[in-house]
């Protein structure tokens, strides 16, 4: 595939009849540059409209738009203010019972819709089931549920009762499982008693006894039965099918702004699994906000992007739909399987509007696009990606391939510990192949030098200059930790971690994270813009790049792809040449390592960091995040076949 840099143009009827046009109208803004200036000046007047536009529901007002008494740190957004934020989704009942809110669709085609009238009264049911079982205000529940209608509903209900969800990846071991429950000390675990996965059944059974062993005998385990699997529940577990047998909870516990809803945990190069906390004002307002402004979705939306529950996507999906009173497709199952065709005949069959997908994913959707694009989607309006930095050739085929053929795709950055947006798109601006044409209003996104002033033109680090809604309150227990991650490297300043270009016209392009910078004979290069010269390669699928060790350059890079067919060694040359003919001799890489796969985590990522360890033979650190840990073996492998020297 060929490197392709497109522009995408709004027509005058986009850009009259967008959600953000609508938000900058009613303030009285000109256009989006006006809007993102009077979120900055005056965060109060903006956040009360955002609040109005968006049908935030408060069971109490807010006096102020913040309090920063404890420091910029640790603002309290909305101090005064009481909510539960599942009100703001379920009232959405109130304008349409019979509407549909959520359908799931499995891997083998069984298909469950809710209205949002039966969405707001199963909350209730089960809710009421979990109060019931003795689970309450502030109690820390997990959830190992697949994408899909109960875990829709058992999620909204952990909320609605005033407890917390701890979201986990379904393709967790028993390690990383017993990590997160026991560092915020859960005391229940929902789950479902196994997945289908490329027609298998994939039993939970014996992960969940191992984790069930370990924690206190107190712990209560409810158990969600699956279609496809064995019908008995396991001894000591409890049914999730008898919550709805409680009666109703009729009115959810009403919160304070920074009670926390749900902790999202992420790995770190060290130590151990951080929880980002998320709270009542906080997280729902950003998403909600976000949906409108940067997603355009409006109840007459069909949204879908295929998700875990177990990461910070599945929370962000689910409120992205539902707090806009749109209509939510979740798809649990292998994104290829019976074949590559098979999401555009999702799109197809359910008429879906808001398509969202990892780089990754499209990836494998070019590929393979002869079937990948047989199916009717003429009725995408709007693609998003998000997860990682994508190639512009890759972004230009998802625009051009995927739905109408004239869709706008919505480049989207953030992560666990920011809600939402940081960088995005919006509607109403060109879009650029690969880049983000906005800074989030509210957001005082910058790039910026090692001394903290802002540059343009060149890489920088990802910083935002003042505390903002969505930002995690903190990591659970540790707020020094916390402080340490993202407030230290330059005092009073948020960094993100992420490498960043600004370029003149105001567009930002995403190349990398900072840990991953490259610094070839006193150069500066961010492993994206290495790694979209190699994807342009024919015979290429993934591929990795890091900074190794050189006695001459300081360090040089080494190259890590998998490739789609059996090039072998000629596709390993040729990446050597295309770098040195594409970024000049000194980037020339040391070494090109073909390998099977390479690690990722479930929202897609490659983890750079991880290859990075194998290489130079440190521990990999927390690893609990990968979906496919057997990848570090098999790089070992090479890497010891080709004489190198790697630790265990």
């Amino acid at each position: 595939m060929t490197k392709v840099l497109s522009i995408w143009t709004p027509g005058d009827d986009i850009v009259e009849n967008a959600q953000v046009s609508k938000l900058a109208r009613s303030l009285g803004c000109a256009d989006y540059d006006e809007l993102y200036a009077l979120s900055l000046a005056d965060p109060q007047r903006y956040w009360d409209a955002v609040n109005s536009f968006c049908v935030i529901r408060w069971r109490h007002p807010y006096s102020a738009y913040a309090d920063f008494s404890r420091g910029r740190e640790f603002p309290v957004w909305f101090p005064g203010g009481r909510l539960n934020w599942t009100d703001t989704l379920l009232d959405h009942a109130d304008d349409g019972p019979d509407r549909p809110a959520v359908t799931g669709v499995s891997e083998n085609g069984e298909t469950e819709t809710l209205t949002y009238g039966g969405l707001r009264a199963s909350v209730k049911r089960v809710a009421a089931g979990l109060k019931a079982q003795g689970v309450g205000r502030g109690d820390r529940i997990g959830l190992l549920m697949e994408n899909g209608v109960p875990a829709t509903v058992t999620f909204l209900a952990i909320s609605y009762i005033g407890a917390v969800a701890v979201p986990l990846f379904s393709g967790f071991g028993s390690d990383a499982i017993l990590a997160r429950l026991q560092s915020c000390d859960a005391s229940v675990l929902v789950v479902t008693t196994g997945f289908e996965r490329r027609g298998k059944f994939v039993s939970t059974r014996q992960t969940v006894e191992t984790v069930r062993a370990a924690m206190p005998a107190n712990v209560k385990i409810i158990q969600k039965l699956s279609p496809s699997g064995p019908s008995e529940l396991w001894p000591g577990a409890g049914d999730w099918d008898d919550l709805v047998r409680n009666g109703v909870m009729d009115e959810p516990e009403v919160m304070e702004t920074s009670d926390p809803f749900m902790l999202i945990y992420t790995s770190g190069t060290t130590g151990k699994p951080k929880g980002t906390v998320h709270t009542h004002g906080s997280f729902p307002i950003k998403v909600a906000h976000d949906s409108a402004v940067h997603f355009n979705v409006s109840p007459a939306s069909t949204y879908c992007w295929p998700a875990d529950m177990g990461w910070i996507a599945g929370a962000l999906v689910l409120t992205s739909a539902l707090s806009r009173g749109a209509h939510l497709v979740c798809y649990d199952g292998a994104p290829d399987y019976p074949d590559w065709g098979r999401l555009g005949r999702l799109i197809e069959t359910h008429r879906i509007t808001h398509f969202g997908s990892a780089p990754t994913l499209i990836r494998g959707l070019a590929a393979n696009e002869a079937i990948s694009t047989a199916a009717d989607m003429s009725t995408v309006e709007l693609l998003i990606t998000a997860g990682e930095s994508i190639a512009s050739e890759h972004f230009t085929w998802f625009q051009t391939k995927m739905g109408s053929g004239n869709s706008p795709v919505i480049n989207y950055t953030g992560g666990s510990e920011a809600s939402g947006a940081l960088l995005s798109s919006v509607v109403t601006r060109p879009i650029i192949s690969g880049s983000f044409n906005a800074r989030s209003p509210g957001v005082a996104v910058d790039v910026v030098n090692a001394e903290g002033h802002s540059i343009t033109g060149e890489v920088g680090e990802l910083v935002v200059r003042e505390p903002f809604i969505g930002m995690t309150q903190s990591f659970w227990g540790d707020d020094e930790r916390y402080l340490e991650t993202y407030w230290k490297t330059l005092p009073g300043v948020w960094v993100q971690g992420d490498l960043a270009i600004h370029d003149a016209d105001g567009n930002y392009v995403l190349v990398g994270r900072s840990d991953d910078t490259l610094k070839v004979a006193g150069k500066r290069v961010g492993p994206a813009e290495v790694e979209e010269i190699v994807v342009e390669i024919d015979g290429v699928k993934e591929v990795a790049v890091i900074g190794v060790d050189d006695p001459v350059k300081g360090q040089s890079i080494a190259v890590f792809l998998t490739a789609s067919d059996n090039s072998g060694e000629g596709l390993v040359a040729e990446v050597g040449s295309r770098i040195r003919e594409r970024l000049g001799r000194p980037f020339s890489p040391k070494a090109v390592y073909l390998v099977t796969d390479l690690p990722k985590t479930r929202s897609s990522k490659i983890m750079r960091r991880v290859v990075r360890s194998i290489y130079s033979g440190q521990p990999v650190g927390d690893v609990s995040s990968l979906v496919n840990p057997e990848a570090i073996e098999a790089i070992r492998a090479v890497l010891e076949q080709q004489n190198e020297t790697v630790g265990v």
